[in-house]
């Protein structure tokens, strides 16, 4: 029989802990689990090459001698009282798969049948409890795009999954990539287990107007040079519309003003709300007629 890496069947490395090596094992062998995996034979194999590998590495004494023996582990004892002799001795099987298990098709040893039946499920090591075992469904996982504009507000969506269409609440102020879990929407339940639970991750477009950092929003306004050096009035936009806002004289480029309370709704705080920061930019005239350019010069010999 060729050997097989116990390390890489649980997917750690040689240096993984006790803990590392448990966690791995309990994950691989739900997967895997033939009440799981009805009639799939490469599932079936999985899962007893998984038991093979946690038997080998689970117990301290035999990490030991698998580290040193490989395949030969179980027959390490005889290998190191026979020195270069035969390492099975009289009847030892070659390969590394015997002993501790069984040839069914749970692929357990009687002892550690039970207490991995015990220890994942609550139940005994019967046939029986194996088939009536309960199992939580399969978690779900989906994807919806969403525009800047609707993740300001709380509204409503529907999704379709695995044929079945869902009506959800979107609550304002949710981010990119923010997950929102509707628990029990997800695969169903093996022997009347609780269902899984369907995980929908949010993406939400970019707006042409505003850049998003957190709570807050952040616009450019360009105004015009007269304005920026005699003082007026812009029309700024905002989520809840449009604002007029006094430019006091003298603005100079890049002068950033706050406007508290319009910039997007803080998630689940009803009535939180962000700022808004407007960056001004001046924008400098071009193609002005002789008067025109006179007139700037005028002002430019004013100033020296």
């Amino acid at each position: 029989m060729a050997y097989i890496d116990y390390y890489k069947v649980l997917g750690v490395d040689k240096t993984a802990s006790q803990d590392d090596i448990k966690k791995a094992y309990r994950k691989l062998a739900r997967k895997y689990h033939p009440d799981l995996n009805p009639d799939d034979k490469e599932a079936n194999k999985m899962f007893q090459q998984i038991n093979e590998a946690n038997e080998a590495l689970s117990d301290t004494d035999k990490r030991k001698k698998y580290d040193e023996y490989g395949e030969n582990w179980k027959h390490a004892d005889q290998m190191k009282g026979q020195g270069s002799g035969n390492p099975f001795g009289g009847g030892g099987r070659s390969g590394g798969f015997g002993g501790g298990f069984s040839g069914g098709s749970g692929g357990f040893g009687g002892g550690d049948f039970s207490d991995f039946f015990e220890s994942m499920f609550g139940g005994g090591g019967s046939r029986q409890s194996r088939n009536s075992a309960r199992f939580k469904g399969q978690d779900l996982q989906t994807e919806l795009r969403i525009s800047f504009r609707d993740a300001a507000e709380t509204h409503k969506q529907t999704i379709t999954v695995n044929g079945k269409s869902l009506r959800i609440t979107i609550p304002a102020g949710i981010a990119s990539a923010q997950v929102i879990k509707l628990k029990g929407q997800g695969g169903e339940g093996v022997n009347g287990g609780p269902n899984g639970d369907l995980f929908i991750t949010i993406t939400v477009a970019e707006d042409p107007m505003f850049k998003r950092l957190g709570d807050d929003l952040y616009e450019t306004k360009q105004i015009d040079l007269y304005t920026a050096v005699l003082g007026g009035e812009v029309t700024i936009d905002t989520l809840s519309g449009k604002v007029k806002l006094k430019v006091p004289a003298g603005t100079q480029n890049d002068t950033k003003i706050r406007l508290k309370g319009k910039g997007f709704p803080v998630y689940k705080k009803e009535g939180e709300v962000g700022n808004l920061f407007v960056t001004y930019t001046i924008k400098t005239p071009t193609n002005l007629n002789e008067k025109q350019l006179a007139l700037f010069k005028e002002l430019q010999e004013l100033a020296n």
